[in-house]
């Protein structure tokens, strides 16, 4: 098993390598177990449903798991690709902060 993950639901990232490189979204779901996520608008795939009770058929387009490490967050002070770091502030929380720029991922 990995260590701990440097990505939550709900963080801004960029894509770094692949198909989808230079694309930024927000992160939907974490696969913690097999290290992928699911971005806002990135890997995009379709997919072919059958008619069902909860809806008509068609062809839906979604988005796929993407691995954690081609993906970068997004620095919120530059807009760029950083790397993470954790701190713990004067009140004892221990949070993430951008690299690149020192400023603190956490809300």
């Amino acid at each position: 098993m990995a260590g701990k993950l440097k990505m939550k639901k709900g963080d801004r990232v960029i894509v770094i390598t692949g198909r989808d490189k230079g694309k930024q979204g927000e992160i939907l779901r974490v696969l913690a177990n097999r290290n992928r996520a699911f971005v806002q608008g990135v890997n995009m795939i379709k997919r072919h449903t059958r008619p069902g009770p909860e809806g008509a058929g068609g062809i839906v387009e979604k988005e796929a798991a993407i691995h954690l490490s081609n993906l970068a967050h997004v620095d919120p002070k530059t807009d760029q690709a950083t790397r993470v770091g954790f701190k713990v502030l004067d009140d004892g929380r221990k949070v993430r902060f951008a690299k690149r720029s020192s400023e603190v991922i956490d809300r």
